[in-house]
């Protein structure tokens, strides 16, 4: 049984995914499974990963089609099918440092039995530049939203051992959106476990113009259940004083869009909810203009 799952949920990604198969083909260390998880695409990816199945890789490719339902449900489909000790996930437009594997199991053997819920490592692009900050000097470990808490910026990449990660609900699904943020998961571990830190450039990555990260107004008011599930959690485990306050905002907001009632009286934070609730209408409006524009 290999050590390592490295997952990639994609959709409509054929163009870039031979990108992130040569750098898994490129690794000094194969002692790893790559899932991928199939997220509806119609542009030919299946046929594309059953030739590379049909190849010599030195480690071996499953690959699983479902329904489209957005990247928070590929992730869900991804641990149900994991049955190694560690797992951690690769977008479909970014590649695996070269050594990443290698790097990462050294890690884990130094820190297996420590307690930890696994590693933080850094991504970097694919020029090789930082994304966002590094580790400050002799930190050895960190929760995901204390790093950022401390004032860490940029993606970070997560390997997660495989029993902690089973050990908390799956991302919801709500009818209709596709979207539910990826830190739901992340945050609920981090009041329990933390990650050793891997001070290594783990992941190359490119932002696509059609990510996520890129059409972020158009999520939000085609995902408003979603948002404000999510802002719900944020309050409930705030990182700090001003990311609360914009986390209610946001949260009045997506309500709104959503069509909740009660918006006050549901909230984890009802007082500080009452007195975001002006801005959080104005964030709703804002919405409905910019993410109207983009369309789609």
């Amino acid at each position: 049984m290999p050590t390592l799952t490295v997952f990639t949920p994609t959709y409509e990604r054929a163009h870039t995914l031979s990108r992130t198969y040569e750098s898994l083909c490129r690794q000094s260390c194969k002692d790893l499974v790559w899932l991928i998880v199939d997220d509806g695409s119609t542009d030919g990816t299946g046929d594309l990963v059953r030739s590379w199945q049909e190849k010599e890789n030195g480690f071996e490719i499953r690959y699983i089609w479902k329904e489209n339902g957005g990247m928070h449900t590929a992730h869900n489909t991804a641990y149900e099918q994991i049955d190694t000790e560690l797992n951690m996930c690769i977008d479909s437009d970014d590649c695996l440092a070269d050594g990443a594997v290698e790097k990462i199991l050294t890690k884990w053997a130094q820190v297996r039995d420590k307690g930890y819920a696994g590693l933080i490592g850094l991504d970097a692009d694919m020029e090789g530049r930082l994304i966002g900050t590094g580790f400050p000097s002799g930190m050895e470990a960190t929760t995901l939203s204390g790093y950022y808490a401390g004032g860490g910026r940029g993606d970070k990449k997560l390997v997660y051992r495989t029993d902690v990660v089973r050990r908390y609900p799956p991302y919801p699904v709500f009818p209709g959106e596709k979207y539910v943020a990826l830190a739901y998961k992340y945050r609920l571990i981090d009041q329990d476990y933390e990650l050793a830190v891997l001070d290594e450039v783990l992941c190359q990555v490119e932002y696509q113009p059609d990510g996520s990260s890129g059409t972020m107004w158009r999520q939000y008011l085609k995902n408003p259940n979603g948002f404000a599930f999510w802002r719900e959690v944020c309050m409930r485990y705030p990182t700090g004083k001003k990311r609360l306050l914009m986390d209610c905002v946001h949260y009045v907001s997506s309500c709104i869009l959503a069509g909740k009632k009660h918006i006050v009286l549901r909230s984890p934070r009802k007082l500080l909810t009452a007195l975001t609730f002006l801005p959080g209408v104005g964030l709703a409006w804002m919405t409905r203009r910019k993410g109207g524009a983009l369309g789609g």
